[in-house]
């Protein structure tokens, strides 16, 4: 085999192994995690609902932001209720800031008042690198065909202060709004900000 040839298959075996970033309008790439109790959730189960994935880091200052002043459980407990099934994602590898026991997990769920159906350890990072998840706090949106309608920012205002999220436009709230009565999601990306998400 020439090394031309060689250079080529070894190009195509490393670019298999790696993912290509997910995109607005298509396919949600499938997965599945083990969540803090134990269970485990695949992401096709839930075809039929809208599906919210938040990257979640409560170390990080952007995140403890919105969960603070309670936006971010404001915004999962009225969105639950109307059947939208929210995944809280834990990206942060052992040892990095954000990881925590299942145990802790839980702890920290109650003492904030998450109402997120389900918080999914994802400490190799396999799900957070699948998405492209650069940030915490990092929002996707999935229809019920299984289709990714948004990702990106929670809202507009690129702060710390829990002040800024009273006069911020939640692009979250507004693509579920949107998509949830029929219409197109009208800013389907945008730039998420916050935490780089702690990969090892």
């Amino acid at each position: 085999m020439n090394l031309i040839l060689k250079f080529a298959l070894a190009s195509l075996v490393a670019a298999s192994t790696t993912f290509a970033a997910p995109q607005v309008g298509q396919p949600a790439p499938e997965f599945t995690l083990t969540d803090s109790n134990g269970k485990s959730h695949k992401l096709s189960d839930f075809k039929g609902k809208f599906v919210v994935l938040e990257w979640l880091n409560h170390g990080c200052p952007f995140v403890q932001k919105h969960y603070d002043g309670g936006n971010m459980q404001g915004l999962q407990k009225e969105y639950t209720g109307k059947d939208v099934v929210w995944l809280s994602i834990v990206s942060s590898a052992p040892g990095k800031q954000g990881n925590m026991s299942p145990e802790e997990t839980n702890k920290t769920k109650e003492e904030k008042g998450s109402a997120a159906t389900a918080i999914l350890i994802d400490a190799d990072g396999t799900v957070g690198k699948l998405y492209d998840a650069k940030v915490t706090p990092e929002l996707y949106v999935i229809n019920p065909e299984g289709v990714l309608i948004y990702m990106g920012a929670i809202d507009d205002k690129k702060s710390v202060d829990a002040a800024d999220v009273a006069g911020a436009k939640n692009y979250v709230k507004q693509a579920l709004d949107e998509a949830m009565s029929g219409k197109p999601v009208s800013e389907p990306v945008t730039t998420a900000y916050g935490c780089g998400v702690k990969y090892n």
